[in-house]
């Protein structure tokens, strides 16, 4: 087992990505920060976006993939009256509403609409998004001239709250309406999949006009860092805290650390419980390093993420 160089660093660190950059910017800016190729994230934003992104560095990105999916929070903008091409401020207008259909639009019939897409629903997805098709992102076709149409997938809105609505006034010659909410999302979702429906079930157009991400499960943007200074080591949060934090944890002796390291299935520690949920735990020695993440059964646990290095 050996050790990794003490000037490598390793760990996570929660950003406030400003307006204008894009999620793989901030993945440069960090690498150029900390001198190390090995950086990732769970889950981007759209240059539009602000807020926190999640970025882990070194050894850390192997928690990517289970921080990935949690839930997530936003403060969003939504103008309706206008639909653009991106279902965003940086598209260009392709869609108006009348000015009737505009006025017609009142808090009580928002607060019905959104509660019909609250809970588990069907989104269709942003032609611009992401997402793959045959291994080419959805909105680089868009770019293309191509005419994508993604299917519905299923989504969870735990909460849609109507903040405050403005009153109607006009836009690039069109009568407007801003509302703000707050979502609290699974993963998966996209808000301005989400504010081009919550139009159409207004019978109006809808695009999103600002977006600030707060939360991801449980790691706050309050604890983020901007990105006017080059991000340091001391930015980093160790693997083992984020673990702690995240997941069900026990506490190994040595020889049960070695063999979870070395890939061993052994038997539940005497007296311990796994959690009732097929869910992972974190494993770690008794210096309090992490072992990695494993899978339980009733009566054994064996490694389903190793961490070859031990971890401060």
């Amino acid at each position: 087992m050996t050790a990794a160089p003490a000037d490598v660093p390793h760990g996570i660190a929660l950003v406030d990505k400003p307006q204008g950059h894009t999620s793989h910017g901030i993945v440069a800016w960090t690498r150029k920060s900390l001198g190390t190729r090995k950086v990732g994230h769970a889950g981007t934003l759209d240059p539009m976006a602000t807020g926190l992104l999640v970025i882990g560095v070194g050894h850390a990105t192997r928690l990517l993939t289970y921080l990935v999916g949690e839930d997530k929070e936003y403060f969003a903008t939504i103008r309706f009256g206008i639909g653009t091409s991106t279902e965003d401020a940086e598209g260009e207008i392709v869609e108006r509403s009348a000015p009737d259909v505009v006025a017609a639009i009142t808090r009580e019939r928002l607060t019905e609409a959104m509660a019909l897409l609250t809970g588990g629903i069907e989104q269709v997805p942003s032609a611009v998004s992401a997402i793959k098709i045959d291994g080419k992102r959805s909105y680089q076709r868009v770019r293309d001239g191509e005419d994508v149409q993604l299917k519905a997938r299923p989504v969870t809105i735990h909460e849609l709250e109507l903040l405050d609505i403005d009153e109607p006034e006009e836009h690039d010659g069109t009568l407007t309406l801003d509302i703000r909410v707050r979502v609290v999302c699974g993963s998966g979702t996209y808000i301005r999949a989400l504010a081009r429906d919550l139009g159409v079930s207004l019978g109006a157009c809808a695009h999103l006009t600002a977006l600030r991400r707060t939360r991801v499960g449980n790691m706050s943007l309050e604890d983020a860092v901007d990105t006017t200074t080059p991000l340091t080591p001391a930015n980093l949060t160790p693997s083992s805290v984020v673990a702690r934090r995240r997941f069900p944890s026990i506490d190994l002796s040595d020889d049960e650390a070695l063999d979870i390291w070395h890939g061993k299935r052994i038997a539940l520690p005497a007296g311990w419980t796994p959690p009732k949920e097929k869910t992972p735990v974190a494993a770690f020695n008794p210096a309090g390093q992490l072992v990695g993440l494993v899978e339980c059964s009733r009566t054994t646990m064996k490694s389903c993420l190793n961490f070859p290095e031990p971890l401060a």
